[in-house]
C-alpha cells in the first residue's frame, strides 16, 4: 500500500465498497461533518509527537482539514 493510500484511503476503513468517511458524511449535517473533520484534525495534530508515526499523523490532519475546507466551500 502506498503512503498516500495509508493516509487518504486506508483499506481498513472500507467495508462492502463503502468508505467510512462517506458513510459518516451522509449521516451528518454539513455543519456536523465540518466539526467532525476539525475535531479529527485536532486529534491527529495533538498526538503526532506521541507516536512513531508522527509524519503520517500530520498528513492525516491535513486530509481532515482539506475535507473541512471542501465542506465549507460547498455550504
Amino acid at each position: 500500500m502506498s503512503k498516500d493510500s495509508a493516509v487518504k484511503h486506508p483499506p481498513h476503513y472500507t467495508k462492502g465498497g463503502v468508505e467510512c468517511i462517506e458513510a459518516i458524511k451522509a449521516a451528518l449535517t454539513p455543519e456536523e461533518f465540518k466539526g467532525y473533520c476539525k475535531g479529527n484534525a485536532f486529534k491527529y495534530i495533538w498526538r503526532a509527537d506521541l507516536k512513531d508515526a508522527n509524519i503520517q499523523d500530520l498528513q492525516k490532519a491535513v486530509v481532515y482539514i482539506n475535507w473541512a475546507i471542501d465542506q465549507m466551500e460547498n455550504m
